[in-house]
């Protein structure tokens, strides 16, 4: 891949906007939106704190049940790389006020003709960082 097809400004962009918009769903808990943003396929995959779904239909199962996000959750340190048109990953870290913990969050989505997806999704947490910013 030439260096100019990585991190193109308009697909950084998409990609930002489709992750912000997931990322507001999560702390609504809507969960119908969120499901609708991964990709409706057996092949999605996410890998949650406590939790495995294999599929959007097990995602969309768990998603039902599972608390939505606290809202005072900060999110940070939010990198997108874009490859090409049409695959990027996101890679966020996330806080609670009251706790030090670092939360990670990594995801691949992929663009269909039906939009921007998360094929594959990855949470977890760490103890604090010394030093960590």
């Amino acid at each position: 891949m030439e260096p100019s097809e990585i991190n193109k400004a308009d697909v950084v962009v998409e990609v930002r906007g489709s992750f912000d918009a997931y990322e507001a769903a999560l702390v609504r808990g809507d969960a119908d939106e969120i499901t609708a943003f991964f990709w409706d396929d057996d092949r999605a995959l996410r890998f949650g704190i406590e939790d495995i779904q294999h599929s959007r239909a097990e995602i969309a199962l768990w998603r039902a049940e599972a608390p939505p996000v606290p809202a005072d959750r900060v999110v940070s340190h939010v990198e997108v790389t874009a490859f090409g048109d049409d695959v990027a990953t996101v890679n966020c870290e996330f806080r609670y006020p009251d706790d030090q913990s670092i939360g990670r969050q990594s995801q691949t989505w992929v663009r269909f003709p039906e939009g921007w997806r998360i094929t594959s999704a990855h949470v977890s947490v760490i103890g604090a960082i010394d030093g960590h910013r």
